[in-house]
Formats: structure tokens, sequence, C-alpha cells
């Protein structure tokens, strides 16, 4: 396909500056990002996989993945930062009138209005025994496809960090009532379970089953443990990852869903959806 040919060109001249080059901005960022940690790239690759077309007289409309893999040299270490990203590509004739890659869905329907959690009933916590082991393993399982134990949900970010968080053994409670606990029974959730905003208020409130303590910064985090986003900072949580790895330097690297992505640095300078005015809450699952 002539179009497809066309972006793939395009993305190899972008890979061929990607330390120069400012086109793609969210790549610009993420590769500062790495160099004002003293990180270094030391290969990059991409694949492009057409999934859409629409074409009108002279206009044509492509829809593509990008999954691009960075490795990352970390002092005497290495490891892989992968992504997948969704981009579209609007033509006339021939000529590229218009390209965008959004790096990050966020969706007003995943946020609907729900109570802030808290499990007044419950005064102490109850313990339970997580394993941050399984948890990670699964993360690294799943972060670039979907479980068919469970649903896809097009803003997916908060039902894989659920499933992480249950293959790690935490427990579920609550069902049916959405609105109360945390829960997946197949053909019902609660909305703890799926929505980002009723997550980070259930982390902040909940007294028994899946427990969690909130700390002051990313650096105390384990793998295993979750980081909330308000990318607006209007108190409305829109996104969550879960901690796989730190780096050298104790900083956590994340892995997440709807755009997909592996070993990320958990700050998200680097996202389509980042802005100033960005809130993060930090939470230590099981402590």
């Amino acid at each position: 396909m002539k179009e497809t040919n066309q972006i793939q060109n395009y993305w190899e001249k972008i890979i061929s500056r990607l330390l120069d080059q400012e086109d793609e901005m969210w790549l610009h960022n993420k590769v500062r990002n790495l160099e004002r940690q003293g990180l270094q790239i030391e290969r990059a690759t991409f694949r492009i996989k057409p999934y859409h077309r629409i074409a009108y007289e002279r206009h044509t409309t492509l829809c593509y993945m990008l999954s691009l893999s960075l490795l990352v040299k970390d002092q005497r270490q290495f490891y892989l930062e992968e992504g997948i990203y969704e981009g579209r590509v609007w033509f006339e004739g021939d000529k590229v009138k218009n390209h965008m890659i959004q790096t990050e869905t966020i969706s007003s329907e995943a946020n609907p209005d729900v109570p802030e959690f808290s499990d007044k009933e419950a005064r102490k916590r109850s313990p339970f025994t997580y394993n941050r082991r399984d948890a990670v393993r699964y993360a690294e399982r799943w972060w670039d496809s979907y479980n068919p134990a469970y649903r896809h949900f097009d803003v997916d970010c908060t039902n894989y960090v659920s499933q992480c968080l249950r293959a790690g053994g935490a427990p579920v409670w609550g069902a049916p009532n959405r609105s109360r606990g945390w829960w997946y029974s197949g053909s019902n959730w609660s909305f703890s379970w799926a929505v980002a905003h009723a997550f980070r208020w259930y982390l902040s409130g909940a007294r028994q089953g899946l427990t969690a303590t909130e700390v002051s910064s990313a650096q105390e985090l384990s793998p295993g443990d979750v980081i909330c986003y308000d990318f607006e900072g209007n108190g409305r949580f829109d996104h969550n990852t879960i901690v796989v790895k730190k780096n050298t330097d104790g900083m956590p690297l994340v892995n997440a869903h709807t755009s997909n992505s592996r070993h990320r640095y958990w700050a998200y300078e680097d996202s389509t959806a980042y802005t100033p005015d960005i809130q993060y809450k930090f939470f230590r699952i099981g402590d």
C-alpha cells in the first residue's frame, strides 16, 4: 500500500535522527527526559501496522499502530522501554496533509461520577499477603495484549492494573454493589476495578480486601505498587500504572494499558496528555 510505505519512510527518518528532531514532540520530550536522567538510547526500532483505511475521491485517512522499542543504557545495565501508540494520517492525493500520534487515550466515560470510596465499617485494615513478583510477572506477560479471562475496555488502564494486583493475591470484596469494594465477576465489576478516578479513591479509603498506603514520593515505591495520574490537575484522576522495575537511581519504571507501554519512566512527561498541572498519587500496596 502506497500510504503505508510513506508512513514507513517517515518513521525511518524520525528514528535516524532520534537525538535531534522535533517533528514528534512527544518523542523529543521522551529522549530529552532520558538524557536528563543520564541515560543513553543505544538502539531504537519500530514497526508499523495499518488497521483502517478510508478513501474518498482524493482524500485518504490511514489509521495505524506504531510499536516503538528503545534499548536504554542505565549505567552498566540495559532495559527495553516499549510502547504501542495510535497514529492517524490524512492524505490529499499523494501528499500528507496532517499526521497525529496519540500516546494516551482519556475518555470522559471512563470517569463517571462515583462516590469517593471510604470503608467506614472497618476501622482497622485487614492484612493480606501480596505477592509482588506474581503481580509484576502478570504485568510483563500482558502489557501488550489482553487476557481473555477479563473484559477488554476501550480505556483499559485501570482494568489492567486491577488484574495485576489480583494476580498478586489482592482479595476482592463488595460484590454485587458496584459502588462498594473492589471486585470483578466476569459479567459485572465494581467502579473501582475499571475506572481510574474510582480506583484512586478506593485505594485512599479501603480498610479491607485490597488496601494500600499513600506515600509522598515515587522513590518510595517498589515493584507491584501503583501510581495514579491526574493530567489536568483538576481533581479527576485519568490514568493508573503499575511499577514493574526501578532504575539505577531508584526511580520507578511502569507498565500500562490503553496506550500500552512497558518500562516507561513513571512521570509521563512525554505523554501527549501531560500538562504542567499534573498531579500524582503514590500507593504502596498491602502496607
